[in-house]
């Protein structure tokens, strides 16, 4: 069996060509075809400046490079663009660009085939879980987006399909060829890990020292409120995520990130700030509000004057509170909203120079 170039590290990549004797500068040269100058194919690689012969004839009988097709394109009228992947090794992903004002994007990638999480508001929970993305999936969204874009692409947001730490291996090793500087060069702190709740993964990435940030779900500080809408609360329970939290926030001192989904009647009351506060005390942390996206219709984005209210309930946490714009809701772009499905917007055509 072949391997596939786009799911190697660098070290792995040194490893997997030992036999034909590469320099150090000759394997970064392959890297850098790869990932940072997107070569389409492997004897696209082979024809790189400083690649030695043997080292081409090596990676022609030995290696491949597979590709996710592009089955569709939709734009938002926000000038967000939904991509919609399909795999040679089943199923199909969604991965969004997003537009940060006219300087850059950040692409949001999906890290598994659905989610076993189920998260009663969000789509993608709805499909169950199908299985694991490997890396070359992970970076193939990234990739081909970059190749279509008329800016940089300078982020990268595990925040689309699956959850990230649930597939722990493929979506670090996709992290550290994002961030390398022969890769894709995009800096570890412009690299976020959304997760609902993994514990267990979540101490073992502050042990491992990882420079890239994780986002918490947690919408909720009332148990008895969270459960309903995030299930795995039954397995790793509040206190013990917030325990986590406070490890991380601890050994990188730094604020921790909150991701709270705004929901209206639900857990925008003052006793919900009263329990964020009791929760996490003594620990740094900056609140993202994000409004539900439910296109079922169960749960509501809160009302202007919902939100202002909880906003003024939050200030006796005496931290940052920021409102995180969700876009591409008329593409089922938005947070939650990804499920592999039709939705409206422009349908973009292939680009000209597309492979």
């Amino acid at each position: 069996m072949k391997l596939n170039l786009k799911s190697l590290s660098l070290l792995e990549l040194q490893q997997a060509l030992a036999p034909a004797e590469p320099s150090p500068v000759a394997v970064r040269k392959v890297f850098a075809a790869i990932f940072a100058h997107g070569a389409s194919s492997v004897e696209e690689v082979c024809q790189a400046p400083q690649v030695p012969r043997r080292v081409a004839e090596f990676l022609r009988e030995n290696t491949e490079m597979t590709r996710l097709e592009v089955v569709e394109r939709r734009q938002a009228e926000d000038g967000f663009v939904k991509y919609l992947f399909a795999s040679p090794l089943g199923g199909r992903v969604e991965a969004v660009r997003i537009p940060i004002f006219d300087e850059k994007y950040v692409v949001c990638v999906s890290s598994q085939v659905g989610c076993a999480l189920a998260c009663d508001f969000c789509m993608t929970g709805k499909l169950g879980f199908k299985r694991n993305l490997r890396t070359w999936e992970i970076l193939e969204q990234v990739m081909q987006i970059r190749a279509e874009a008329d800016r940089p692409v300078r982020g990268v947001v595990f925040m689309g399909m699956g959850e990230p730490l649930l597939n722990y291996t493929e979506t670090l090793r996709a992290a550290q060829i994002l961030s390398h500087p022969a890769g894709f060069a995009i800096a570890g702190p412009s690299i976020t890990f959304s997760t609902a709740g993994h514990v267990p993964a979540i101490r073992r990435y502050v042990r491992e020292g990882h420079p890239y940030r994780l986002a918490f779900s947690v919408t909720s500080a009332i148990p008895e409120k969270r459960v309903k809408v995030l299930p795995i609360e039954k397995t790793h329970p509040l206190p013990e995520l917030v325990e986590a939290i406070r490890e991380y926030a601890t050994v990188r001192r730094e604020r921790a990130m909150i991701a709270y989904v705004a929901i209206s009647g639900f857990n925008l009351e003052r006793e919900d700030a009263l329990a964020l506060k009791q929760a996490f005390e003594g620990i740094p942390i900056k609140v993202d509000l994000i409004d539900v996206t439910d296109p079922t219709g169960k749960y509501l984005p809160p009302s202007a004057e919902e939100l202002k209210a909880f906003r003024d309930h939050l200030q006796i946490l005496g931290a940052p509170i920021a409102r995180r714009y969700s876009g591409g809701k008329d593409i089922g772009a938005a947070c939650g909203t990804l499920e592999a499905s039709q939705y409206g917007g422009v349908v973009l055509p292939p680009p000209v120079n597309a492979g």
